[in-house]
């Protein structure tokens, strides 16, 4: 109970006595920031409430033995591979308590399921001790072998980014538990848990598809419904700190559409980051800091007590469960060795180093405290960690047997299969009747709903006459279209980014606003009273890193979801390089993880300047392990498409769900084109038994009058076809690549037998010669098709474009001169 004037009576000594112990212990809470009053005073009642709860005598022992497991884990591999870098958890071994009442707690609690991410440092520990990994598989690993059997195509990560996904089962209770993936670039899978948490949390809640805010409340639990997923972050002190992503995650946890209900931090305080002690490797007093910019409460506990390891982790489940909001423990222990086992901590370290290697080990201290109060003997204790080294040898003893399971494809994910290097035509077509209706409806407003009136003309009225006709069919409705058919389908769209919701362009209007109420309305979301798809268009805060993570974490939770990111402009995406190099890029090849992430990129050069012109296709094409024969067809690691029709767009955007496989798809995205009257198509082009086509060939001319063959992709086409139109000539012939990655090989081949009288083949691009898919269209055409290609482009720049428009017109028509020379 509270010490209060009511129940007791206290001198100041007694009263300053008490407080110290409650708030100067080795557990300690930092609150006082918090706004809001009720959340401030629940804190101090729950750090104040008397008699604090105890372990019992089997929970001591319990958590005795698993931190004597950890320990000796670490010392097995010291002692098995003395020259491997395995960032052990020697120091901070009571983590492990943590982690294992955060499981119980999680699973008395009725939790369905728990996503983290988390850095190396005592990564192996958890993932072998506690999140049943095969320590063989891992001792493989070690040895440099594969962790996945032969055959399955698969690069593999190094040891410390392994992961697991694993049912555990506490008091009769199962919980899922995830470790999502970690690259080597620190807390860069914070938002991808995050997303994938969401994305769970979704799958799970009741009532999602009648409520665009998705299923998450952020009231405090007003709509009486619990959330049953846990987002757990696991951070490093310095990293915590550091690293520009743990921000903009933070950002993202009182947001519509990307909460989670409230994500909890434990910070593994080793005081140190690499070689850089805390006061060369911050500004702010502590690491956990940075949650002051959404109040985040802050718990501190002293790794040395692992009983008050066990309350730090109850208080903060019961804040999360309570207020549905972020909260940190950060966990003050050290490092025992330095940032890897075979480094010396000592050369910049000296003091902190020399205090640390003449501590006893935590386990060690807690197991003598436990024999000194005879709650168990050390026998009971030794014999439990004798049996565990046991089975860690005999686990090591398999290595040149076992074979590694490839467990990529179950679950939700039983459904799907990997992509084949055949070359697939998948029927993307929709009824012509279903797309009309679907059309219509994407623009209907409920009764007494008062849109923009500029939208009323330009937008509604527009597209139901251009659906009546048939023809003329622009871009938003393609995307309208292809939207509204998946989700008639019974599949789910989210549509992601900077005011996706209107479009950068003010083009798209998926969204529409009551301009008296500020009520928002997504259409597509009434198609019919029996919907099941869902579309959630999630206008995001002004984050690339964090909100690209966190919608690759969206689309890996399940297949039946197609996840889009629109950048605000191409350039966008620089933001979030390292999401895409680590995760979109190698996803697949490096975890087995498929994606159906789609990028949408706007891309052209209209005399905008050095940036928001380029989308960088050329970065995109060097991170592809497409071969140059073309002979890998549909599996690639990534897609990159540039179509140039509406009705080209509408089949790629169908096409990620139809297959029975997932791959990420990057569309260099129209500017210029959204409004193009030459850039339309009709619905016969989008009806059944058609699909995305590779190339778009030159069919308006005849080819017996060609001598000269281009070859262009995307907006560029329209230039060079209207150039051509003015000097009226029949003797150039236009191809259009819309497919990139896989590069069409195939198709180009047989496009090119009509053609006989070919005297030269020519490349043609706006963007500058050291960019864009010249070196990559290049290479292969070349190559493989034997064909020697004059290049008509821009020459080699240091930026995407110049910023003066004199020069750039003058670059613009020196390359319709190159090619109609």
């Amino acid at each position: 109970m509270l010490y209060t004037p009511e129940t007791h009576e206290l001198t100041i000594s007694e009263l300053v006595k008490l407080l110290q112990n409650v708030y100067c212990g080795t557990l300690s809470a930092e609150f006082e920031h918090i706004q809001n009053l009720d959340e401030r005073v629940w804190f101090a009642k729950r750090m104040e409430k008397f008699p604090i709860r105890t372990l019992t005598n089997d929970q001591k022992v319990h958590y005795a033995k698993l931190m004597l497991k950890s320990q000796a884990f670490d010392h097995f591999l010291a002692n098995k591979f003395t020259t491997v870098k395995r960032y052990g958890g020697e120091g901070g071994e009571s983590a492990m308590i943590f982690f294992d009442y955060l499981f119980q707690l999680s699973a008395q609690n009725d939790l369905d399921s728990m996503v983290i991410s988390m850095n190396h440092r005592g990564r192996l520990n958890l993932l072998t001790c506690l999140l049943n990994f095969p320590p063989v598989t891992m001792f493989q690993k070690m040895k440099g072998r594969r962790e996945f059997p032969d055959g399955v195509k698969a690069s593999g990560d190094v040891l410390s980014h392994l992961t697991s996904s694993v049912d555990l089962e506490y008091d009769g209770r199962l919980i899922h538990v995830t470790m999502v993936p970690n690259p080597s670039h620190l807390e860069a899978g914070n938002p991808i848990a995050t997303g994938k948490a969401r994305a769970r949390m979704q799958s799970l809640a009741t009532g999602y598809y009648g409520n665009s805010d998705g299923p998450i409340n952020n009231n405090n639990n007003n709509n009486g419904r619990r959330n049953r997923v846990l987002c757990l972050h696991v951070h490093g002190d310095a990293a915590m700190s550091g690293q520009g992503i743990v921000a903009e995650t933070f950002l993202l946890a009182n947001v519509a559409n990307f909460s989670v209900g409230g994500t909890l931090h434990l910070i593994i305080n080793n005081q140190i980051g690499f070689t850089t002690e805390a006061d060369r490797g911050r500004s702010s007093h502590n690491c956990s800091d940075i949650g002051k910019m959404i109040d985040c409460p802050v718990l501190r506990v002293n790794a040395d007590y692992p009983e008050s390891v066990t309350r730090a982790c109850e208080i903060a489940t019961e804040y999360r469960e309570r207020f549905e909001k972020d909260i940190i423990v950060d966990f003050i222990c050290y490092r025992k060795w330095g940032h890897n086992e075979l480094d010396e901590p000592s050369f910049t370290q000296p003091i902190m180093y020399k205090a640390i290697r003449s501590r006893s080990n935590v386990p060690d201290l807690y197991t003598d405290l436990l024999v000194r109060e005879k709650v168990c003997t050390r026998d009971d204790l030794t014999s439990d960690v004798a049996k565990w080294n046991e089975y860690l040898s005999e686990q090591l003893k398999l290595i040149d047997t076992h074979i590694p399971k490839a467990n990529h494809l179950t679950r939700q994910w039983g459904g799907m299969s990997k992509s084949t290097n055949q070359i697939t035509v998948w029927d993307t077509g929709v009824d012509i009747d279903d797309l009309k209706y679907i059309g219509a409806k994407s623009v209907t407003l409920p009764p007494n709903f008062r849109p923009h009136p500029t939208l009323q003309k330009s937008h509604i009225d527009r597209r139901l006459q251009k659906l009546v006709g048939g023809s003329d069919i622009d871009w938003p409705t393609a995307e309208a279209l292809a939207v509204g058919s998946l989700l008639n389908q019974g599949m789910h769209v989210r549509l992601s980014g900077q005011d996706v919701g209107r479009g950068t362009f003010s083009h798209r209007h998926a969204m529409f606003v009551d301009q008296l109420t500020d009520e928002a309305f997504v259409p597509l979301n009434q198609l019919r009273p029996d919907q099941k798809g869902f579309f959630e268009v999630a206008n995001s805060p002004l984050s690339e890193e964090a909100v690209l993570g966190f919608e690759y974490g969206f689309s890996v939770e399940g297949p039946n979801v197609l996840t889009i990111w629109e950048a605000q402009f191409g350039d966008f995406f620089n933001g979030a390089q390292i999401i895409i190099d680590t995760f979109v890029t190698g996803g697949e090849t490096k975890w087995l993880m498929q994606s159906s992430l789609t990028l949408l990129l706007p891309h052209g050069l209209d005399g905008a300047g050095p940036e928001h012109s380029s989308c960088k296709i050329e970065r995109f094409l060097q991170a592809t392990d497409s071969k140059e024969d073309g002979v890998d067809a549909d599996d690639v690691n990534i897609q990159v498409a540039n179509p140039t029709t509406p009705a080209q767009f509408f089949h790629l955007l169908r096409r990620q769900m139809v297959r029975d496989y997932r791959k990420p798809l990057i569309v260099i995205a129209p500017k210029g084109l959204l409004r193009h009257p030459q850039a339309t198509s009709s619905l016969s082009e989008m009806s059944p038994g058609t699909f995305f086509k590779p190339i778009l060939p030159d069919d308006t001319l005849d080819p017996k009058h060609v001598t000269k063959v281009v070859f262009v992709s995307g907006k560029h086409y329209y230039t060079l076809l209207n150039e051509r139109d003015n000097r009226k000539r029949n003797d150039v012939a236009l191809i259009r690549i819309e497919s990139l990655c896989p590069f069409p090989i195939l198709e180009i081949q047989v496009e090119l037998k009509k053609y006989k009288r070919v005297k030269e083949y020519i490349w043609s691009q706006e963007e500058h010669r050291n960019q864009g898919a010249w070196s990559f269209a290049n290479t292969r055409l070349s190559n493989v098709l034997g064909l020697k290609l004059r290049y008509s482009g821009r020459k080699e720049g240091a930026t995407p474009a110049v910023g003066i428009g004199e020069i750039h017109k003058m670059e613009a028509q020196s390359i319709v001169d190159s090619v109609f020379k």
